[in-house]
Formats: structure tokens, sequence, C-alpha cells
């Protein structure tokens, strides 16, 4: 390969992470933009009104990109397939399966309790369901559409799940996360969301597997609030919890990975 071919590579790859960074920097601004907008509205809905734009603007940014980069909406997998619906039905199931085995191990480990909260209602159920459908929608668009399907194509997956996995540890840092937890916990969802979205060529398991895994865990309350369970530690023993937690979650993480490799095995993540 000549020097004139090594540098034209090069510059593919430099303006490719370029476009991408650029694109982040976009939804970075959209969703601020969205939660400043209706933060002041006093209003039940004010979390998923401000979710649900962003994921529209998120939207509409993918387009001006694929436009700028001369590729087409099926090229990132943002346009519905004849599977997406079983797909995403697939992937809800053991999304919610993954946080239910994540409780079951901490709850076996001991030092830990689920109490079920008394008088929770149908609404209060169903508007933390939507709106974690939302933050999926929102966040699969930003990371494993159009970002992580340009660096695939130009970079190859290894590198492009890498990049994306970096930026998004820098999201939840910036957003209040420790360092510990944004690399363990959100650089393992962001192997598995994207490993799913590559081999699927589309984001509908990787939208069941986010939502379902965001709605268990609130549901037996490892949001830091109750869900329809509370979760109770008993005292003096939080550190040992969180430790026992956070392996377990690694631990339902890394089969779920194995699992979609296993089942998807035929099918190549590079373009």
């Amino acid at each position: 390969m000549t020097t004139e071919n090594n540098l034209k590579i090069t510059a593919k790859w430099f303006y490719t992470v370029g476009r991408v960074l650029l694109f982040s920097l976009g939804c970075v601004i959209i969703l601020i933009f969205c939660s400043t907008l209706f933060q002041n509205i006093p209003f039940k809905f004010t979390d998923h009104l401000s979710i649900l734009s962003a994921t529209i603007l998120t939207f509409l940014l993918i387009l001006l990109f694929l436009k700028w980069e001369k590729l087409k909406p099926d090229d990132v997998g943002i346009i519905s397939g004849k599977y997406s619906i079983s797909r995403f039905l697939c992937g809800y199931i053991i999304g919610f399966g993954m946080a239910a085995s994540q409780a079951l191990i901490v709850l076996i480990y001991g030092h830990f309790q689920l109490k079920l909260v008394p008088k929770i209602s149908i609404i209060d159920i169903l508007l933390p369901l939507l709106l974690y459908f939302f933050i999926a929608c929102r966040e699969e668009l930003a990371f494993r559409s159009y970002s992580l399907r340009s660096l695939n194509i130009s970079l190859g997956p290894i590198l492009a799940l890498t990049i994306i996995g970096i930026i998004l540890i820098i999201e939840h840092v910036a957003g209040g996360m420790t360092w510990k937890m944004a690399i363990l916990g959100s650089g393992a969802g962001a192997i598995l969301f994207g490993v799913s979205a590559l081999k699927t060529k589309g984001l509908a398991l990787s939208i069941g597997l986010h939502s379902a895994w965001n709605f268990g865990q609130w549901t037996f309350g490892f949001k830091n609030e109750p869900g329809i369970w509370q979760a109770v530690v008993e005292k003096s023993y939080e550190s040992e919890i969180e430790y026992v937690g956070l392996t377990a979650y690694l631990f339902v993480m890394g089969i779920a990975i194995a699992g979609v490799l296993f089942y998807y095995r035929n099918n190549i993540l590079s373009e």
C-alpha cells in the first residue's frame, strides 16, 4: 500500500471520528436544551416531554448527518424491518430478566430485602415504563445509530465500540456518575447495546434490552428510589451490597453479551 493511500485512509478515519464527535456534541446540546425548556413547567410528564423532544430532535440531527455523509437511513439501522417487533419484544424480556437476575443474586447473598411498595397505582408503573422507553430510544439513536455505524464502516467494530464507550463514559461522568460506575456500568452496557445494534444492523433489540433493563432496575428499587419494590439494605452492609450488586451486574451483562454474540454468530459485525 502506497503512502498516498495510507494518507487517504487516515484522513477518512479522522473526518469520520470528527463528524461523530460533532454529532455527539449536538446530541448533548439537544438534551440540555430540552431539559432546560421543560424544567420550570409544573407538570407530571415534564421528564417525558423533555426526553421525547430530545429523541425527536436527535432523530432529525441524524438525518442531517446522514445527508452530510451521503448515507441512507437504512445504513444506520433507523428504519424498522420485518424482525423489529420480535427483536424488541425478545430484548425486553431478556432485559427485564437480567434486572430480575441481578436482584435475585443480591437477595441470595443476604443482608438485603425487597419490600413491596404499598398502594402503588397503575399510573405509577406506566409513567416510569414510558419514561425509560423514551430514554432508551434517545440514547440508542444518539450512540448506536449514525455514530456507531459510521465508525464501524470506517474503523471496524472494535474501535467503533471503544470510541462510543469512551464518549458514553465521559457523558455519564459529566452527569455526576463516579468514574468507577461510569467505566464498569456504562462501559458494560455500551458493549451489550453496541454489539446488539451491530449484529442485528438495527436498534430494535438494543432498545428493548436498554429500556427493559432500566425499567427492571426501577421495579426492584435499584434506581435509588422505590419502584414496585423498595430495596432495603441491612445497616452497615451498604458498601458490601453495592459491591455484590455491581458484581451481579457485570455477571448478567457478560452473559447477555455472550448470548448475543453466540445467537448472531453468523452475522458479521463490520460492514
